[in-house]
């Protein structure tokens, strides 16, 4: 996370990410506020201007360093405070939260355009020393779940569902039927990375489908889940256009919420969770390295698919599970790939080595094992 001088950011992610550690890390000579501290929220919920006269009082060359607001999402008020002193000193903030929903509902807008916006993600695959895939699918890619002894992982998911997918939108005002949320939790948990039928979702919740809707965008406001949508881009083959696909923003609450766990890199299970991990990973990758790519999915009616579309059609990706991928087992991708020449089609598999397979129209498509994939990710071979 690099700043110019003078430039102020927002820091959004998802809870227990370690947005707040990371800070801590790599400006260790900031001025700080954490609203967890109920202290710091009574007496600038009361008083906000104090945030202004405090900073106004710092010395010149404390303004070096930026000035963080941890949580920042639970005291909107703050932002007009923010933006008068970004506009009237030198002063550079860092405003790290969980949600952006209550500051937009409160704030006429996000300090216009003055602040850039980055997001932070669970852990990575290049962040980690030996990186174990199968722990990487049962425990997720939160910080702290990944490190958990395997005999702990089901309390550390357990208390992180109770403690922030429930408790912390029921503290922040976000749903006022908590029941049929807890209920839409649990399938949404089970329809991870499924097409969304919002109609079917709402009659298993006991709600309606506006609230289902509702449900999502929570989700997606607080950092908790994203869209992917259908590739639109129709050649030859009619195609579904319309119906997003919904993930979760951590593959190991998502298997917890469905109630399902992944012991071996096989099964349907295993392959639904190796997909969504994928998507994990470029998503990071993406969202760190600031490449303006949207990731889509390809399905006709009659059910043709690719996993994975990036920008324009640029690269393809299908995620197998398999130890030997065959061309029998890519009719999708191979589909996609008449329709699409330009495109670079990728196969992410168990396979022992990186090969190719020639298609009758002279295209290649690489077949990478899932290892190979994540090197070229991270150091930009991919995209």
């Amino acid at each position: 996370m690099t700043l110019p001088a003078q430039q102020s950011a927002f820091l959004w992610g998802a809870r227990q990410t370690g947005k707040s550690s990371f800070l801590a890390s790599v400006f260790k000579q900031a001025t700080y506020y954490d609203l967890l501290d109920t202290y710091q929220v009574a007496r600038l919920t009361k008083s906000p201007w104090l945030l202004r006269e405090e900073i106004l009082a710092l010395k010149p060359e404390t303004l070096n360093q930026p000035i963080i607001i941890d949580e920042v999402q639970k005291l909107p008020e703050l932002l007009n405070e923010i933006h008068w002193l970004i506009e009237h000193t030198r002063a550079q903030f860092i405003l790290c939260g969980s949600s952006a929903r209550k500051l937009a509902t409160h704030a006429t807008n996000l300090l216009g355009g003055r602040a850039w916006k980055y997001h932070f993600f669970p852990l990575v695959s290049a962040e980690i020393p030996k990186f174990d895939l199968l722990r990487a699918l049962q425990h997720g890619l939160i910080p702290n779940h990944y490190l958990a002894e395997p005999g702990l992982i089901n309390e550390y998911l357990q208390s992180y569902i109770d403690i922030y997918l429930i408790e912390e939108i029921r503290n922040e005002g976000l749903v006022r039927n908590l029941a049929g949320f807890a209920r839409f939790l649990d399938i949404a948990g089970l329809s991870n990375g499924d097409m969304i039928n919002a109609s079917n979702i709402a009659r298993d919740c006991g709600v309606d489908r506006t609230t289902v809707n509702g449900f999502y965008q929570i989700l997606v406001d607080t950092m908790l889940g994203y869209y992917i949508y259908p590739y639109r881009k129709k050649i030859k083959r009619d195609l579904i256009s319309v119906t997003p696909k919904f993930y979760l923003f951590d593959v190991g609450v998502a298997n917890y919420l469905a109630r399902q766990s992944v012991t071996q890199l096989k099964g349907v299970v295993a392959g639904k969770s190796l997909e969504h991990f994928i998507l994990m990973e470029l998503s990071a990758y993406l969202g760190i390295m600031r490449k303006r790519y949207k990731i889509s999915y390809w399905r006709t009616k009659t059910g043709l698919e690719v996993d994975y579309i990036l920008g324009n059609a640029v690269v393809a990706i299908e995620v197998k599970l398999s130890e030997q991928v065959h061309k029998e087992d890519l009719k999708g991708l191979i589909a996609f790939c008449e329709e699409h020449t330009q495109t670079k089609p990728i196969v992410i598999s168990q396979d022992a080595k990186k090969r190719q397979l020639m298609l009758d129209n002279g295209l290649c498509i690489q077949v990478l094992p899932w290892r190979i994939f994540l090197t070229e990710l991270w150091t930009g071979e991919i995209i």
